[in-house]
């Protein structure tokens, strides 16, 4: 089942955020962890912080467009995470 995930990490005391569309969420996230995801996810620690599963691979790469557009949402997600954590965990 397609999945459409949000995952933020610690750069330079903010939160930077990252979206992105998989499979297999608990292989995706390692790759992303293990420098071998995308370009901009190298580098960092990331944490899976949301995700919904979809009906197809269509409607999960739609979903992400318009995701990776919807700042407001990322944000509210980002706020509502550090509510739970310290940003510098």
């Amino acid at each position: 089942m397609p999945y459409v995930y949000l995952i933020v990490s610690k750069n330079k005391k903010k939160l930077v955020s990252y979206v992105g569309w998989t499979i297999d969420l608990e292989k995706r996230l390692k790759l992303h962890n293990s420098n071998k995801g995308a370009k901009f996810t190298k580098g960092k620690k990331w944490k899976l912080i949301y995700h919904e599963s979809l009906l197809s691979k269509t409607k999960a790469m739609k979903r992400e467009y318009k995701l990776k557009k919807d700042i407001k949402f990322r944000n509210f997600m980002k706020k509502k995470f550090l509510k739970g954590k310290n940003i510098e965990e």
